[in-house]
């Protein structure tokens, strides 16, 4: 017997946080997983975490801070549709740079045990704005998921 599709497909394109760049959701939700799509350290006003710029233009840039602002800004993704970080099931992360990956595993050692979630870490040449270290997508499963007043349906 097939079975009937599920009411509950939509996207959603979170309220308070930063815009998609193109048009894609947030997360998508497709029966009882949820695909959150590549989010990085940018914050509601555009600006990046863990990017500093001084006043002669230098930029510091910190893969620590930057790791944690994308996690925090998955898991508001996630509870925007009724899930969390621990039904994570898949992460793909991007890293800019592999000297990276001491500091980005120990901050995500943090978010997740060895009984976390799937991962793939892959090195990119860039992402979308220089200022960027690091990104990362997730696929979750959370057969209750249903979005939250904090999300927009597409």
């Amino acid at each position: 017997m097939a079975e009937a599709p599920r009411n509950n497909d939509r996207s959603i394109v979170v309220t308070g946080r930063a815009a998609p760049l193109g048009r894609f959701p947030h997360v998508r939700i497709a029966g009882d997983y949820l695909f959150v799509s590549g989010t990085s350290a940018r914050r509601p006003d555009n600006m990046i975490d863990g990017a500093e710029v001084g006043n002669c233009g230098r930029v510091d840039l910190d893969i620590r801070r930057q790791t944690r602002a994308v996690l925090e800004n998955i898991r508001a993704i996630l509870e925007s549709a009724g899930a969390g970080l621990s039904d994570v099931v898949e992460i793909t992360t991007f890293l800019v740079s592999m000297r990276d990956f001491e500091i980005y595993n120990s901050v995500y050692g943090e978010y997740f045990s060895a009984e976390g979630p799937t991962r793939t870490t892959v090195a990119v040449c860039e992402l979308p704005h220089p200022h960027l270290l690091i990104e990362m997508k997730a696929i979750a499963y959370c057969p209750q998921a249903s979005p939250r007043l904090n999300g927009e349906i597409e």
